[in-house]
């Protein structure tokens, strides 16, 4: 997944990062609301945790934003515990979710997944297709039920891949999955595409490549 975070707080923003990064995830972090609003301008998001103070501005501006353009990206607000009238505007506005500092890092960790589950309309973290498996909440992968060790971005292509399995995964949403806000060489994607398709080799899967579009994985089983 692909998530963006807007806190100004650097230790809060480093620990969000540390839990959130490890399990496939390409984490954006940014401390103000500008730096925000070009990253959502440049890519998709899968979530953003949203901080309501930030040294230009209420988070809130950044959520009624989206909501007013009809962005139905998951916003989890991280807010002050006594600021209950914010939480209330907030979810006025469409937050899907807060969370009041000091917050446990494990709840976070489970609001997060709850919200990515809700808005991909499943009803538990695995992806699956043939016998493919990706585990979102701890970050594995099986083929045939056997360990699939995989580094992390190869785990993000994974994940990009399932999310579209059977469909065309457009070429820039696996690049910004994979890479986030910034250049890259314009043979990065392909480089984790061929080192994926080799690791699939026997399976019965395969990614074929839509030249000008993007990547679907197939099941040659069915």
């Amino acid at each position: 997944m692909r998530l963006l975070i807007v806190e100004d707080d650097p230790l809060i923003a480093r620990s969000l990062e540390q839990a959130l990064g490890p399990l496939g995830n390409t984490v954006e972090t940014f401390s103000r609301l500008s730096e925000a609003r070009a990253a959502l301008a440049h890519g998709h998001f899968d979530l953003v945790v949203l901080d309501l103070g930030l040294p230009d501005g209420n988070g809130l501006t950044l959520l009624a934003e989206l909501r007013e353009r009809s962005d139905t990206t998951p916003v989890l607000i991280l807010t002050a515990r006594d600021g209950v009238d914010e939480r209330v505007r907030g979810l006025d506005l469409g937050a899907d979710d807060y969370l009041a500092k000091p917050f446990s890092l494990a709840e976070l960790e489970a609001r997060v997944r709850a919200l990515l589950r809700r808005s991909q309309q499943r009803t538990d973290n695995r992806l699956q297709f043939g016998p493919l498996c990706f585990d979102p909440a701890s970050g594995t992968a099986t083929l045939h039920g056997e360990p699939l060790a995989l580094p992390r971005r190869e785990l993000g292509l994974l994940e990009g891949l399932l999310l579209h399995a059977g469909r065309i995964a457009p070429r820039e949403l696996l690049v910004d999955r994979l890479f986030g806000f910034g250049d890259v060489g314009p043979n990065a994607l392909e480089v984790y595409i061929s080192r994926l398709r080799k690791r699939l080799q026997g399976s019965g899967l395969r990614i074929r490549t839509l030249r000008g579009l993007g990547y679907r994985l197939e099941d040659d089983s069915t």
